[in-house]
């Protein structure tokens, strides 16, 4: 019997690692593959969406863009092409939500940032007075990376239809035609433009989650 053992026992091995390696195989593919929600208007509270997409089931998008970032350059969804990114809206006299939901974007940039498949976007929502200079400023006392993360302002209708009708950020004040409030959510955008998840900008937690399905969502793409 040990005889036997001895003359055969490079083919038993060989059939046990085979074996390991086949049943990890079919182990793996029987797992399934993680996917990231794609966002539609009814999917969304409906506060949080203008009345004409509220029962809008598929195929949203964001809405093509022309504003203008800290630098005074023009920015639109071509820049933005084939990459993924995190859209907010905050203001920079924002004394509540803001200094922190600013902060945890910092974070992420800080986090992402050998990552040139990953960008980031934050809309004023008081283009009033969030100027050209007034967002550099901003910009320079945060330490925005120019190249990575956009602050944005322009024409407020044009910013308004942005967090209500594309991504799906902010309440309406009821019996205005000029003023909403914009939430803490932070936005996840796909390659193809769509809502991939909404996260609290002031809960570390949701961050982290945020940076994990970042990397579900570059996998996919």
């Amino acid at each position: 019997m040990l005889t036997f053992f001895k003359k055969y026992k490079f083919f038993a091995v060989f059939f046990l690692i085979l074996s390991t390696i086949i049943i990890t195989i079919i182990y793996q593919i029987m797992i399934p593959k993680k996917v990231l929600k794609v966002y539609q208007p009814a999917d969304v509270s409906t506060e949080l969406v203008d009345t004409t997409l509220q029962y809008v089931k598929k195929y949203h998008t964001i809405a093509d863009f022309s504003l203008t970032n800290q630098n005074g350059k023009t920015i639109t969804q071509d820049d933005y092409k084939d990459k993924i990114y995190v859209a907010d809206f905050f203001f920079t006299t924002c004394q509540t939500i803001c200094p922190i939901m600013t902060d945890h974007m910092v974070e992420i940039q800080e986090k992402l940032k050998n990552d040139d498949e990953v960008m980031l976007l934050s809309h004023t929502v008081t283009p009033e007075i969030d100027s050209v200079a007034q967002l550099k400023k901003y910009a320079l006392e945060k330490g925005v990376n120019d190249a990575k993360w956009n602050l944005v302002t322009g024409d407020k209708k044009e910013i308004y239809d942005l967090a209500r009708k594309s991504y799906l950020a902010a309440k309406d004040i009821p019996y205005s035609d000029n003023d909403l409030v914009h939430t803490e959510n932070f936005v996840l955008v796909d390659k193809k433009k769509r809502i991939r998840g909404f996260y609290d900008g002031t809960d570390s937690e949701a961050i982290e989650k945020l940076l994990e399905d970042i990397k579900i969502l570059k996998k996919e793409n």
